[in-house]
């Protein structure tokens, strides 16, 4: 009998080579090439046989003009609004969504949840890779979900798991998690990239055809991405990620992909006893423990998404005794950092380079945006002059190279959350091509300063002190 045809695929990427090596040549990952049998062999062979026997075959597709009329996809609202938010009002019919995140956030959780408050309208299976069917029912007993209707299954047989849902026809079905499921078509282990792929096709597939939403479960790699082929992400139409901090209470569901809604939108939830509670207003949860009058502090007005969020910014500056100072970021891009410290000392004249640099964002909110930029810079001059900001400003702007404060995004909207917040003042933007003017008399609520450059902030700073 004739060996089968092996290969080596990288873990990462899931590019194949036909022999092993130390380093994968299309994604550059060290130690991620793997051997699966038959993997890539048996798909290109059926690839081949397919195209041979329809080759002349195929049928006309039914091509239709751009102009016409659609009617937005109905939704299955879970009654949880966070949860909704970042779904873009709900769950389409049709659709797979991916979920990821770091072990033991709260995935499986939500999802129970979520699950449970569908099931009154709906047929909804929980299928389970990892846990026993006792493990699910403990976890719906302690969130006092035990009397929903929900159909629990512990299988990882991916043929045995879609002929169940053929025959049951759910609305909603929870596969936890992706990496724990098995196709017998191929020979490698559950949790390779070639399973991972293959099951995920075939379960989108089985939404596709029937109607069902799928929500599947994955895990993460060290550097928080979930792991397998990226080609999953572009297979679902709705990528999740479940982040937050083990320290914190607060968790954050962010969309990083969305066919049926907005992208980068967030909701905020907070882990108690009984499960995933919603925060309904993450800016003063986000800000209730801030201290008034510590100097390094204040508080930046950002968006995520659609909706405005007010955090804290915290920084630390301090001597170094090393020889090379530390810099420590937390919740922020360290790149953007390391470009306010250069325009810090080049264009404000401030020494900052023999010290170590200590940045937090409080709440374990992680900040992408540039328009940070400016809050970032007043919590450094702060923690540095040993000047406090005052505790009713909020701070947003993004920093130029020039050391010019640039205008940023939905300014109008940062400034009603802050002034819904209590909040009194706010230093904006106020270079002539800006318009932060104009857009922060909208609120006259409160009180605006305009800064044109970071010698403007610093002055301000100087002169509240």
């Amino acid at each position: 009998m004739a060996r089968a045809a092996a290969s080596y695929v990288c873990q990462s990427c899931g590019a194949a080579a036909s022999k092993w090596a130390g380093r994968c040549d299309a994604c550059g990952d060290w130690n991620t090439l793997q051997e699966e049998v038959g993997a890539a062999a048996a798909g290109e062979s059926a690839h081949k046989t397919s195209l041979a026997a329809t080759r002349g075959k195929g049928a006309k597709l039914n091509l239709v003009p751009l102009k016409g009329e659609s009617a937005e996809p109905p939704r299955a609202v879970s009654g949880m609004a966070e949860f909704d938010r970042v779904t873009g009002g709900g769950l389409v019919p049709g659709s797979a969504i991916l979920v990821g995140g770091d072990p033991g956030i709260g995935k499986s959780t939500i999802l129970l949840q979520v699950a449970a408050r569908i099931a009154g309208s709906d047929g909804v299976v929980y299928v389970s890779g990892e846990e026993a069917i006792e493990q699910v029912r403990l976890r719906a007993r302690r969130l006092g979900l035990s009397e929903s209707p929900v159909q629990l299954a512990a299988a990882t047989n991916l043929r045995d798991i879609l002929s169940t849902l053929e025959a049951a026809k759910p609305r909603l079905v929870v596969i936890d998690s992706i990496q724990t499921m098995w196709s017998d078509v191929l020979e490698s282990a559950p949790g390779t990239v070639s399973q991972v792929r293959a099951c995920s096709q075939e379960l989108v597939r089985f939404a596709k055809r029937s109607g069902a939403c799928v929500l599947l479960v994955g895990h993460v790699t060290k550097d928080g991405q979930i792991a397998g082929p990226r080609v999953v992400e572009h297979m679902v139409d709705t990528v999740l990620y479940f982040e937050g901090e083990r320290g914190h209470q607060f968790r954050i569901l962010r969309a990083v992909k969305n066919r049926f809604g907005p992208t980068d939108e967030i909701g905020v939830f907070e882990m108690t006893g009984e499960g995933l509670q919603e925060v309904a207003n993450p800016s003063a949860l986000f800000l209730s423990s801030r201290e008034e009058g510590a100097t390094g502090s204040c508080v930046f007005a950002g968006i995520e998404g659609t909706r405005p969020v007010l955090v804290e910014i915290q920084a630390l500056v301090a001597p170094s005794p090393l020889g090379t100072p530390r810099r420590a970021v937390v919740g922020c891009d360290a790149g953007r950092l390391a470009m306010v410290l250069a325009v810090l000392e080049t264009r404000a004249g401030l020494s900052l380079a023999g010290n170590d640099i200590y940045l937090n964002v409080a709440g374990g909110l992680r900040v992408t945006e540039p328009a940070a930029d400016l809050a970032v810079a007043a919590a450094l001059i702060s923690s540095h002059l040993n000047i406090p900001v005052a505790a009713d400003r909020v701070i947003f702007g993004e920093v130029s190279l020039s050391g010019t404060v640039r205008r940023v995004a939905q300014a109008e909207a940062r400034l009603k959350e802050a002034a819904k917040l209590g909040f009194g003042a706010a230093i904006v933007p106020g270079a002539p091509d800006s318009g932060g003017a104009a857009q922060a008399k909208s609120d006259p609520s409160l009180t605006t300063y305009e800064v044109r450059d970071l010698h403007s902030l610093l002055d301000l700073l100087k002169g509240d002190a």
